[in-house]
């Protein structure tokens, strides 16, 4: 098969969604494919790219570290039909993801979504939420995912979530894969290393935090919950590994609170050197409130690190077995469930960790991927020429491709 990913975002933008792209394309193209990502420019980018399109774009208002398409329209949709795509798969609610469903229907194949973002966690970054509700994430993601022949959804929460803004289109749970691989065990050096880095030693019980350094991460939960962690558990240290927005914010909470020699800020580590650091970690920690998935948890166990966890769909049937780790309900478990966990000792299960290990493999993931590629290209039915024009109508103004109508 010949496939178009359309994406906003992708590296060097770090995220998890990038990461989900890039492990996904490596995935089918192992399989035989031909997976052609179209995506924004970059400042970082300084060569050009195998099978990447990059458009011109600039950085968005309120979110400076992505960035929305400006022009290069055209040009994308006569690259896409000189490659002649079976499918076009959508990662993004934006720019380039409206592109790829009208390049989709100007060259009358398939195109599917995936819904990585639950928007309404992110809502505090425009006009600090009082701009758009809601209502209006409902309203847009209705408007956006008709007429798409599937949707990929990392976790039954984002099923949930479409299914209450009433959107029928067929839905599929394929979690994000990972590179089991890449989490191999590294030699005792390289742990101890890490150790004396962040001045922990073997007494020391390793708590872990890596994620994008931003509100919704809900890091302040775990900071807020250290001192009776620390009552308890005083040889507790915790490392927080990333950089984002509210990083300053919370490196001013750890001083107000008198926390700084019990918490480190490690700022980004390269994607290829945190395997490391999830296996030297004892436990990896984590209140979030936003994941549809959440690659930390899947890496944190590729690394066979036991996590403890703010519960949810996703992670709860996860980390159903306490050798692999434990979640809680609420914020104000955080504490508490984690002391509990720490002194109980669990050792790893390694027949169920070997069938977890499988199920969150990047090679499941793209194999998964492929057979609905294959089901949703053997039934595709085009959509009727009047409803593609009652559809623009719908659109109008999200969209300058209807010169590519046939």
């Amino acid at each position: 098969m010949k496939i178009g990913f359309f994406t906003d975002t992708y590296f060097p933008q770090v995220s998890g969604v990038s990461t989900s792209i890039r492990t996904l394309k490596e995935e089918l193209e192992a399989l035989g494919h031909d997976v052609y990502i179209f995506t924004t420019t970059d400042p970082n980018v300084k060569e050009l790219e195998n099978r990447i399109i990059r458009m011109p774009s600039i950085p968005f208002i309120s979110f400076k570290e992505r960035r929305v398409i400006i022009r290069g329209m055209l040009y994308a949709y006569y690259v896409a039909k000189d490659l002649e795509l079976d499918i076009i798969h959508t990662h993004t609610e934006f720019g380039l993801g409206f592109l790829g469903k009208q390049v989709a229907k100007a060259l009358r194949v398939p195109c599917i979504h995936t819904y990585h973002t639950m928007y309404e966690d992110y809502l505090h970054y425009i006009a600090n939420g009082k701009l758009i509700r809601p209502i209006h994430v409902k309203q847009f993601s209705k408007v956006y995912t008709a007429h798409l022949s599937a949707i990929v959804c990392p976790s039954q929460r984002v099923v949930d979530k479409l299914t209450e803004y009433d959107i029928e289109v067929p839905k599929y749970i394929i979690p994000t894969g990972i590179d089991i691989s890449k989490f191999k065990a590294v030699e005792q050096t390289e742990i101890e290393a890490i150790k004396n880095r962040f001045e922990i030693t073997d007494e020391h019980l390793f708590l872990l935090s890596v994620s994008r350094i931003s509100y919704e991460k809900n890091i302040q939960t775990i900071l807020q919950g250290m001192p009776e962690v620390i009552q308890e558990l005083p040889q507790a240290r915790l490392v927080i590994v990333g950089d984002g927005p509210y990083k300053k914010d919370l490196e001013e909470l750890v001083e107000s609170m008198n926390l700084s020699d019990y918490v480190y800020f490690s700022g980004e580590i390269p994607n290829e050197d945190i395997s490391a650091i999830y296996q030297a970690a004892d436990i990896f920690v984590s209140a979030s409130d936003s994941e549809t998935q959440g690659l930390t948890y899947t890496e944190a166990m590729a690394a066979k690190t036991q996590v403890v966890a703010k519960g949810n769909a996703y992670l709860d049937p996860l980390f159903d077995d306490l050798s692999l780790g434990l979640t809680y309900p609420s914020n104000d478990d955080f504490a508490q469930s984690l002391i509990t966990y720490a002194k109980e000792k669990h050792p790893t299960n390694e027949a169920i960790l070997k069938e977890k290990l499988f199920e969150i493999s990047s090679v499941a993931f793209g194999q998964n991927v492929e057979r609905l590629y294959e089901k949703i290209i053997s039934t595709y039915v085009e959509v009727p020429e009047e409803e593609l024009a009652e559809n623009e109508e719908d659109e109008d103004g999200l969209s300058s491709l209807r010169i590519f109508r046939k």
